[in-house]
């Protein structure tokens, strides 16, 4: 069986790269009927907080992506790591080294100024003769000395390593404490997983740990080596470029079905399709179709398919997204239309939720601000008569809906002699304190008609129009 993990650490949010990293390891699990599992590497207890680890629950739930067994921590799994650098140490496939940290230091400057690679020398590596049993030490993992470590990456193809550019890579701290590249091959031999799919800055831990699992007397997993993703502006991306984790896209407006469907192709195509539902993900993912070269974060396509979605997507899931963010902004929605309704007029308006939450606000809560520009350009004295009339005709509406206000709009504005912007901006303005809303008898419309004659009211008094 296909067992694929998401092993994050808990020292910040989940981010956009390891989100996509999630999701490609999730579909390909899916596709081969297999499992996806959760694991999180905490064992650095200094940058490691609770609220990271909240954060990445959080972010995998609102995508979607879901593990098929409890997540595994790998602080609760110290008594593993230490039976297995045991297990080594008694094979003689590892040993401890007592080097001091001015030894280290010392040969390091002496590579540096040879122009070597900088590496471990193994001085410990046959044994340290007159060692006290108190003092100090590490241990090393003993890397084959000859040889070369090939495997083939499911993304990048052949990969190969000689073993004489691997030192002796530390497995255990002076404490005692695992190091990352052990635990990984411990955790990832104990799940059985079959399949790392992870970032291309992993590619160099890969064969040190490949020789870990040989040690053990275990296979290696198939590797995967998803290649970065870069920012706007071609750089690496980081917090820099905008959102730093992924639930900031949910506050940002964004639904996980847009941000999903653009992640899955950041790198990755299936002929010239450019939606996908998860479903589809699943069904047509190919991890050798991933592009080995970086791929470039476009806001705009995300913005593209965030409306795409918010048009498509049942109404209820987006209303459910919508009053989020309305409770963001400190928002009553109790006290205006339904946000359905709001959808309907505001979908091909708005590129995200918080843009139409925050362009849809006036018809829940009063109009604190008129813009001022818009007030010198279309409120006057003459206006006076427009808003007399369209609230005498309003008033008399027996059916409050957007055919029966434009039947009314229309009247005032034959009556009057004025052209239609004439009595449709200064009700605008009325009603939403500025000039940019959908077409003024849908605005009405989704007033109650008790509000939306007060706020004529209301303006009439504000601009001291005479009655």
């Amino acid at each position: 069986m296909v067992i694929t993990r998401f092993a994050p650490s808990p020292t910040g949010f989940l981010h956009v790269g390891g989100a996509r990293t999630a999701l490609y390891s999730y579909l390909f699990a899916k596709k081969n009927h297999g499992k996806f599992l959760l694991r999180i590497e905490d064992t650095d207890l200094e940058r490691s907080t609770e609220a990271s680890v909240q954060a990445i629950f959080e972010g995998m739930e609102w995508l979607g992506l879901a593990s098929d067994e409890k997540p595994v921590f790998q602080t609760s799994r110290f008594d593993r790591y230490k039976y297995y650098i045991d297990v080594l140490l008694k094979e003689g496939k590892a040993y401890k080294c007592y080097c001091n940290k001015e030894r280290l230091e010392h040969l390091r400057e002496q590579q540096t100024h040879n122009k070597e690679k900088p590496r471990y020398d193994g001085h410990c590596r046959h044994g340290v003769m007159s060692q006290s049993t108190d003092q100090p030490f590490v241990v090393r993992f003993k890397n084959p000395e000859t040889g070369d470590v090939v495997f083939n990456d499911l993304i990048l193809g052949e990969i190969k390593f000689s073993n004489q550019e691997l030192d002796d890579l530390i497995i255990a701290r002076t404490d005692g404490s695992p190091t990352y590249n052990f635990t990984v091959v411990v955790d990832d031999m104990e799940m059985a997983i079959t399949h790392v799919i992870r970032g291309n800055d992993h590619v160099n831990n890969t064969p040190r740990q490949i020789n870990m699992f040989l040690a053990l007397g275990h296979k290696a997993p198939q590797y995967a080596h998803v290649p970065m993703i870069l920012g706007d502006d071609g750089k690496r991306l980081s917090k820099r470029h905008g959102a730093e984790g992924v639930m900031d896209y949910e506050r940002e407006g964004y639904l996980p079905e847009a941000l999903l469907n653009y992640l899955v192709r950041l790198g990755w195509s299936h002929g010239d399709q450019e939606i996908f539902s998860l479903t589809e993900m699943i069904e047509c993912f190919d991890l050798t179709k991933v592009n080995k070269s970086a791929a470039a974060f476009n806001t705009d396509k995300l913005q593209w398919l965030n409306q795409y979605y918010i048009k498509t997507l049942p109404v209820e899931k987006v209303a459910a997204a919508l009053q989020k963010q309305f409770e963001y902004l400190g928002v009553d929605t109790s006290l205006g239309p339904v946000l359905s309704a709001v959808i309907a007029v505001m979908k091909d308006r708005a590129k995200t939720l918080k843009e139409m939450a925050e362009a849809s606000r006036f018809w829940f809560e009063p109009v604190k601000k008129h813009d001022e520009t818009a007030v010198a350009k279309f409120i006057s004295a003459d206006t006076a008569t427009v808003f007399t009339k369209i609230h005498e005709q309003l008033s008399g509406l027996s059916d409050w809906n957007k055919e029966a206000i434009h039947t009314v709009i229309q009247s005032v504005v034959e009556s009057l002699g004025l052209k239609f912007p004439q009595v449709a901006q200064p009700l605008r303005i009325a009603l939403t304190g500025n000039t940019v809303s959908p077409g003024v008898d849908v605005t009405l419309a989704l007033f109650s008609k008790e509000e939306a004659l007060d706020r004529i009211d209301q303006a009439k008094k504000r601009f001291a129009i005479p009655a």
